[in-house]
């Protein structure tokens, strides 16, 4: 076996009963309930129009060669419904890695849409469609077809850690990532945590938002307030 050009055919799906309960949370709330930590880089954002409001997936990771798409192109062929492709680029953003032609067989495969941590081209049919495809940009300039690559191996997109298996959430937010190992217990934290965010957001549009939390944090961050003018 060839270290860094391999593809393991089978990976974990032990969260996959979880999905359908993770599709009714905003990725927000989620991420919320992980220190605020698993989501992508900013940078990698929806490029299409879906008309489901959340994509939620288990990950099929894909680690390429700087513009290089030939294990994308082999993903494509192994992911299906309940599948979300997710691909590290080497953080490169010269060269495209899929583009109208490849989306639309990917969205035929029935798989619940694709995280690219590089950019698409033919943007504009790609931004009327309906799958979720998320990237870092645009550019003209395709994509290579020489290896190598690995799919199923743990990768790093968007400056996050993601495993085979892994549960990958999105919506017009953005994307996070949730460990399957913990899957379970995020998910019952979350589901709590958006009654809460639910009743907020009503106070809020009342003015009757309960604020006092923030007196108490500047005081007990030892924030000095002074009652004058600077000079």
């Amino acid at each position: 076996m060839t270290a860094g050009n391999r593809i393991y055919l089978r990976r974990p799906a032990d969260a996959e009963p979880l999905l359908e309960a993770f599709r009714c949370l905003p990725a927000a709330v989620v991420a919320d309930c992980m220190s605020r930590l698993p989501a992508l880089s900013a940078e990698i954002s929806l490029k299409t129009a879906p008309q489901k409001p959340i994509m939620c997936g288990l990950a099929v990771t894909v680690k390429a060669r700087s513009g290089d798409n030939l294990m994308l192109h082999k993903a494509l062929d192994m992911a299906g419904p309940n599948d979300v492709i997710i691909l590290s680029n080497e953080g490169d953003r010269s060269q495209s890695l899929m583009g109208e032609v490849m989306a639309t067989y990917a969205r035929q495969r029935g798989m619940e849409g694709i995280v690219l941590d590089g950019p698409v081209r033919d943007i504009d049919g790609l931004s009327r469609m309906n799958f979720p495809i998320y990237a870092a940009g645009h550019t003209p300039g395709g994509p290579f077809k020489d290896g190598p690559g690995e799919i199923n191996v743990p990768i790093a997109c968007g400056k996050i850690h993601v495993s085979p298996g892994d549960i990958v959430l999105g919506d017009a937010d953005g994307v996070i990532i949730i460990p399957r190992q913990d899957a379970a217990r995020i998910l019952e934290a979350a589901q709590a945590y958006l009654i809460v965010d639910e009743r907020n957001f009503e106070l809020a549009k009342t003015g009757s938002l309960e604020r006092g939390w923030l007196a108490e944090t500047l005081h007990n961050k030892q924030v000095e307030i002074i009652d004058d003018i600077y000079r």
